[in-house]
């Protein structure tokens, strides 16, 4: 498999993570989230971060 090919399977599987993350955090119920300091406007950061590192 070449570079370019490999470099796409990674984003792939890292975008698919990502979603992934971001679906489970935003069905959190609202008090788990709150009780972990996770606010509905930092749950997209949060899974980026996650995923993709700082």
């Amino acid at each position: 498999m070449s570079f370019a090919h490999t470099k796409l399977a990674e984003d792939v599987r890292k975008y698919a993570a990502y979603r992934r993350t971001l679906r489970e955090l935003s069905t959190l119920p609202l008090q788990t989230r709150l009780d972990l300091d996770i606010y509905s406007g930092d749950i997209r950061k949060i899974a980026h971060r996650a995923v993709y590192g700082a």
